[in-house]
């Protein structure tokens, strides 16, 4: 089955600082960004990483249906919503979200979900990079937070590393 993914901001973002925004172009088949998710982004600094994959059209921006009221319920911002209401109306379509609220409505709704961590672990899985745990670390420097015994159950259950490293 083909990988066609529907990102929020946070994930581009933060791979993006770390130089590794190729992991999300290079891991699906095709991978979208709703309207609001790119105004968002291109809100940011000229300089920044993310901002130029949008500008430069590596990424699809898409229009998303008005979103329903299982979605709206949960309060999420504009981008979260945006996601979630396109994944929900595309069969098939994987919702890339890091916000914990957000993918707890994405499960409630059968929509497939996967976060930063789970790119870094597929991208380790099909040999792109060396180690998950390092791009990992990486991605804490610079402020992006999951608890360390998330990461640590994550690693060893998927791609046998051990964290710290």
């Amino acid at each position: 089955m083909a990988e066609i993914w529907i990102s929020n901001a946070s994930p581009l973002i933060v791979l993006a600082r770390i130089g590794r925004e190729d992991l999300l172009l290079a891991l699906p088949d095709q991978i979208a960004i709703p309207r609001a998710v790119a105004s968002e982004i291109q809100a940011g600094s000229k300089e920044d990483r993310a901002r130029q994959l949008v500008d430069m059209d590596k990424v699809s921006i898409v229009d998303t249906p008005d979103p329903p009221a299982d979605v709206l319920a949960w309060g999420l911002g504009a981008g979260e919503t945006a996601v979630l209401s396109f994944a929900l109306a595309m069969y098939g379509w994987t919702a890339i979200l890091d916000d914990a609220t957000a993918r707890k409505c994405a499960r409630s709704l059968n929509i497939s979900v996967k976060g930063t961590v789970a790119v870094i672990i597929m991208a380790k899985q099909k040999g792109l990079i060396s180690s998950a745990a390092e791009i990992i670390q990486m991605l804490r420097t610079t402020g992006f937070y999951i608890d360390s015994r998330t990461i640590r159950e994550a690693l060893a259950r998927t791609v046998g590393e051990e964290w710290p490293l």
